[in-house]
């Protein structure tokens, strides 16, 4: 038998799981209805290009809120509150000295399924992330990149 698996989110990542579900089931689902009837009235279906790309929108459409559905069933919220004060985990935000390249870098620590490397958040379960998971200021923590080994030493650690 199959052990489910869990992903974790924030608060903020499960509602957007949620919006984005009734969206496309209560707005996106009616659109799409209505574009069906309308690429039906103008008659035969068989070369009909504004039916198909209907379909083609309901089908991707279906596929999304089948993938949300299950991303929800399998969802488990983290209870940020019941983290320490100070302690990198998911919700916090991190700021970084890589000692390794001399720069000072920020990462909010999210979920696997809220990752966005374009505004650094980044996964509990990636090399960074999981290093720092449990730090707190003024620790150091190392993970292997594709260059090597990185050293990280934790400047500041707040809530997200």
């Amino acid at each position: 038998m199959e052990e489910t698996k869990f992903t974790n989110y924030t608060k903020e990542g499960y509602q957007q799981l949620l919006d984005e579900l009734a969206l496309l089931k209560d707005v996106r689902r009616v659109e799409i209805k209505a574009q069906l009837a309308e690429a039906r009235s103008h008659g035969d279906l068989s070369e009909n290009s504004e039916y198909d790309e209907a379909r083609d929108a309901q089908a991707k459409n279906e596929a999304r809120i089948a993938e949300l559905e299950e991303l929800i069933k399998n969802a488990k919220i983290v209870d940020e509150s019941a983290f320490k004060s100070g302690i990198v985990n998911i919700g916090t935000v991190v700021k970084v000295h890589d000692e390794t390249f001399d720069e000072d870098c920020e990462y909010t620590i999210v979920g696997s399924n809220q990752v966005n490397a374009a505004i650094n958040h980044i996964s509990d379960q990636s090399p960074i992330g999981a290093a720092l998971l449990g730090a707190k200021a003024g620790d150091r923590v190392s993970y292997t990149a594709p260059c090597g080994e990185v050293t990280l030493k934790v400047l500041s650690v707040k809530r997200a």
